[in-house]
């Protein structure tokens, strides 16, 4: 069978990780293309299988919903890595760091002095509206002052190779497992591309996960756990896969009982107090006393034992405030605000529907624009005008002018690529990264991340719940 050739891969009009736009292949890139070239297109398909197989064994799987059924899904994974030099990645961190620190700042400052209000530097009402803004969490101030302890931000590359930041999740931001997962995955069936590269390791991600959770309790001890709505949740295997790795419990609101301000976890030996609780499950159905009273997958009195300081929460109730499309805009005036410093890291030019002179340009250009509701995740209820119908661009302004606050719109900006296995050939696809950062005592930024990708030529939609898939990101020295 013929060997993997460069000669017919066409980057076109967009960035593409792994050659230059006069199609040569880039410095860091040669030493794993003189490996991908020597395989026969059958090796690289039975390379594929392994990798299919091991993701089989090893059960790494995810949820999609359709119509209204869960279906389980083994994890697709390309084994074709994303390669970041570690020059450029030193400059990434450092800006996510920033912006995090800054976000945080701003989170503890909506909930008790609300400086940035009073300075006019953001719109009190654009808080109060938020769908993300919880009353209830006016006066707490959690440990460190931080609310957001794991975030994962999604970074895109630009036509010029600039990173951007697309957005931040706050809430309960998922995918570190499987970056983990792509690794272990990519050592075990393509073993021969990692020979040549020194590549930063991502394994320390759950010790320093651990490590956080424990600095946000003064007992010396602590019963920690990570709390899960079940077993029919989109990223139940890595509520799984994190507990096993730091060897903490994982528990369903039905696992544990507040009494008297406290939370304990139910055993075969009795009550157990808990100290530290990583919850996977949404503001609202999280303590059924507080919001959502008929939700059956949270703890009655949680909120108020957090409250008062006896159990530490990550993410913190009210963190996504910050984890709305509108208040994103704002970020780089809380960087200026809060640490009187400059972005180090750009973000993507934002249109707020809410404002009136900025909606006019959204309405009478949302055939160039890629509108958002604020506060959807996993890539729904986005409109890509380029390739939208009349029939949905009219449908679509309806739902801006009912309701502007809920909108914003960005310029369609071309993700960048990056060689794809279709059909036995390399193929450009588009590609995002979802880096991890987490911030207690001590930040950390995880030396890669999750590359999603979007397997379907043409498409930029990069969500496995949309049909997307992932590659492993390597952090290489230059």
């Amino acid at each position: 069978m013929p060997k993997i050739s460069w000669k017919d891969y066409k980057a076109k009009k967009v960035f593409d990780e792994y050659v230059t736009p006069s199609q040569k292949l880039r410095p860091e890139i040669k030493k794993i293309s003189d490996v991908i070239t020597k395989y026969s297109k059958r090796k690289l398909q039975d390379t594929v299988k392994n990798s299919q197989n091991t993701i089989s064994s090893r059960g790494i799987t995810f949820r999609v919903y359709d119509e209204k059924k869960p279906l389980e899904q083994f994890w697709p994974l390309d084994i074709i890595p994303r390669i970041v030099t570690k020059k450029e990645w030193t400059k990434i961190s450092k800006g996510l760091l920033q912006r995090l620190k800054a976000i945080n700042l701003f989170i503890n400052d909506v909930y008790n002095k609300q400086n940035i209000f009073k300075e006019k530097i953001i719109p009190k009402k654009l808080i109060l509206e938020s769908g993300n803004f919880r009353k209830e969490c006016l006066g707490i101030n959690p440990p460190f002052g931080v609310w957001a302890n794991i975030c994962g931000s999604d970074l895109i590359r630009n036509e010029n190779g600039e990173f951007l930041v697309l957005e931040d999740n706050l809430r309960v931001p998922s995918g570190v497992s499987y970056m983990l997962e792509n690794r272990m995955v990519m050592k075990s069936v393509f073993p021969e591309v990692f020979e040549n590269y020194k590549i930063s390791p991502v394994d320390e991600y759950c010790s320093k996960l651990y490590s956080c959770m424990k600095s946000l309790t003064k007992f010396k001890d602590p019963n920690l756990a990570i709390l899960t709505p079940g077993i029919y949740n989109s990223a139940y295997f890595e509520h799984v896969y994190l507990a096993q790795q730091m060897g903490i419990e994982l528990v369903e609101g039905r696992d544990l009982l507040v009494e008297k301000d406290k939370v304990y976890m139910k055993t075969v030996d009795g009550k157990e107090r808990l100290h530290v609780l990583y919850r996977r499950i949404d503001d609202l159905y999280l303590d059924p006393k507080k919001f959502n009273k008929e939700s059956l997958i949270g703890v009655p009195g949680l909120f108020n034992a957090w409250k008062k300081g006896n159990i530490s929460i990550l993410n913190a109730p009210g963190a996504g405030v910050a984890d709305d499309k509108v208040i994103y805009s704002f970020v780089p005036k809380m960087i200026e605000f809060y640490l009187n410093e400059k972005p180090l890291i750009n973000q993507i030019e934002t249109y707020l529907c809410y404002e009136k002179k900025q909606r006019k340009y959204v309405l009478d250009n949302i055939s160039k624009l890629v509108v958002k509701p604020a506060n959807e995740s996993g890539g729904y209820g986005i409109l890509i005008g380029p390739k939208a119908s009349k029939k949905e661009l009219e449908d679509y302004k309806k739902k801006i002018k009912k309701n502007p606050r809920n909108y914003i719109a960005q310029p369609l900006i071309n993700l960048s690529t990056s060689p794809t296995i279709s059909n036995n050939q390399l193929e450009p696809r588009h590609i995002d990264l979802r880096p991890f950062i987490i911030s207690g005592q001590n930040s950390y930024v995880t030396q890669g991340g999750l590359t999603r990708v979007a397997l379907k030529k043409g498409t930029m939609i990069v969500n496995s719940s949309q049909g997307g898939g992932s590659k492993d990101t390597w952090i290489i020295d230059n």
